[in-house]
C-alpha cells in the first residue's frame, strides 16, 4: 500500500461538495460542467452514482458514472492538478469499478480524447479496451472520442 492510499477516503459526491468538484472540473476540462450540472446529476437522476476522494481532509478527485441495467457509463474522472501523477487517478477509477458492480453493472464504458494518451494508458492498465470513436464528440475543438469497454468481472473483485 502507497503512502497515498493510506491517506484516501472514497465517499458518495453530496451538494455540498459543488463548490469544490466544479474547481477540480474547470482546472481539468476546456469546457467543464457548470455546478447546475453536477446538481441534477445529485438530485434528478436516478441512474447517476458519484463519489469524491479526499486526502488529508481535503477534496481531491471525483469520479461519476450512470449504471442502467449492468452497464456502467463514466461521464466524469478528475483529479486536482496538484496531485495528478501520484496514483490517485488510479486509484479513483478502481473505486469506481468496485461500485460499478456493487450497483450490477458487468461491464464499464467511457470516451476519451484522442490525444489523452496519459489517461488511455491509465484505462488500459485498468483492463479498458478500445472499441470504437465518437467523431467530432469534444464540442471544444472538434476532437474525436476514444470508446473504450472493460468487463468488469473479470479484472475487479466485488
Amino acid at each position: 500500500m502507497t503512502g497515498a492510499e493510506r491517506n484516501v477516503l472514497f465517499r458518495p459526491m453530496v451538494l455540498a461538495d459543488i463548490p469544490a468538484v466544479e474547481e477540480i472540473e474547470q482546472e481539468a476540462f476546456a469546457t467543464p460542467w457548470t455546478s447546475d450540472a453536477f446538481t441534477n446529476e445529485l438530485t434528478n437522476n436516478m441512474f447517476a452514482k458519484y463519489i469524491v476522494m479526499e486526502s488529508g481532509g481535503e477534496l481531491i478527485g471525483y469520479g461519476g458514472m450512470w449504471v442502467i441495467v449492468d452497464e456502467a457509463h463514466v461521464t466524469n474522472v478528475a483529479i486536482r492538478s496538484d496531485c495528478r501523477g501520484q496514483g490517485f487517478g488510479r486509484l479513483l477509477m478502481s473505486e469506481l469499478q468496485h461500485k460499478a458492480v456493487f450497483y450490477g453493472a458487468e461491464r464499464m464504458t467511457l470516451e476519451v480524447r484522442v490525444s489523452n494518451t496519459v489517461a488511455q494508458n491509465l484505462y488500459r492498465k485498468l483492463g479498458f479496451e478500445p472499441s470504437g470513436v465518437r467523431p467530432g464528440y469534444y464540442s471544444d475543438n472538434n476532437e474525436d472520442a476514444l470508446i473504450m469497454w472493460a468487463e468488469l468481472e473479470r479484472n475487479i473483485i466485488a
